[in-house]
């Protein structure tokens, strides 16, 4: 079996959850950014800076798309084990 499964292949999938984690982050850390002039009493960021916090929504779909690929990838190679 060790001959078989080698421990440095990527799997169908995972560079999309790779991808989504980076693109959630950035995200993430856009929110902060924009929701810290809230609670410090500055002046607020413009408005594309809000639409910058919408990529934490889009890493995550990235991401959880790559682990539903992942998963059909894993049950075809079931079946085919069969």
């Amino acid at each position: 079996m060790r001959d078989k499964t080698q421990t440095n292949s990527a799997a169908p999938g995972d560079r999309l959850v790779r991808a989504g984690a980076v693109v959630f982050f950035i995200g993430a850390l856009a929110t902060l950014v924009t929701v810290a002039p809230l609670f410090l009493g500055t002046t607020p960021f413009p408005t594309y800076m809000f639409g910058l916090s919408m990529l934490m929504a889009v890493g995550f779909l990235m991401a959880g798309a790559g682990v539903l690929r992942s998963v059909s990838a894993g049950r075809r190679q079931a079946r085919a084990g069969r």
